[in-house]
């Protein structure tokens, strides 16, 4: 079975956007690399009106996605255990090393709320995990969905084709990836770096590396520190010589 992505929806005419172009949508239509299914939950409502969501319980403004609704539609799914995934502005951080273990399962079950969001008690009974993409609130989590959707299916072998490429990304090693040139070799006044067209393969991998390195540093201070953590805990690990 391929790698599976499961989108429990009221909207499941939302996808696949993004993902359905280029290199993933090639992999998931004609190679077969990956699969996506969208479960439409207004399908599992009991309400003769077909409603799903209630009031707050303890008042305030909005609707909450009902427990029991929810619960239907995710016991409906058949198949291995998977990862079972709710995008929310209140959960944790999307980072590169819990995509990279999603990617290891045999899929995701990503669960999209709307309102004011969904009951916890079927978040807590069912183990899902939350997941934010950033600090902002959405409408909805079906946007939020097709980022971490597309961020596992990258990693599923043969997707992206050469697999190196991957290695030297943003995140992987707590460091953010090097600047990208192609030609022409001057653009409005702006020059290639003269080392990217030196042919020294040392003295580019030292430059990009560079590059890496004073990225982190300005953009993002937390995850430079991390890399630092992590080159000391390795120094004290490597065998004394």
């Amino acid at each position: 079975m391929p790698f599976t992505a499961t989108v429990l929806t009221m909207f499941p005419e939302a996808f696949p956007g993004p993902l359905g172009v280029s290199l993933i949508g090639t992999a998931w239509r004609e190679k077969g690399l990956w699969d996506l299914q969208t479960l439409d939950i207004r399908a599992f409502s009991e309400d003769k009106r077909g409603f799903l969501d209630d009031t707050p319980a303890g008042g305030g403004p909005g609707q909450v996605l009902k427990a029991d609704v929810v619960a239907r539609a995710l016991d409906s799914l058949e198949g291995p255990p998977r990862p079972l995934l709710y995008m929310s502005a209140r959960g944790r951080p999307l980072t590169q090393a819990r995509v990279t273990e999603w990617a290891k399962a045999d899929g995701i079950v990503v669960l999209c709320g709307r309102f004011e969001g969904v009951d916890q008690r079927v978040l807590d009974a069912r183990g899902f995990e939350e997941v934010s993409v950033g600090d902002a609130v959405l409408a909805g989590g079906e946007a939020a969905a097709m980022v971490a959707i597309e961020a596992c299916v990258r990693l599923v072998p043969g997707v992206l084709g050469a697999a190196e490429s991957l290695s030297t990304e943003s995140f992987e090693d707590d460091l953010l990836e090097h600047p990208q040139y192609t030609r022409p070799r001057t653009f409005e006044g702006h020059d290639i770096p003269e080392v990217l067209l030196s042919g020294d393969h040392k003295k580019i991998a030292r430059w990009r590396q560079e590059q890496r390195e004073r990225t982190t540093r300005e953009r993002r201070p937390d995850l430079w520190e991390r890399h630092l953590a992590n080159l000391q805990v390795k120094s004290k690990q490597a065998p004394e010589k």
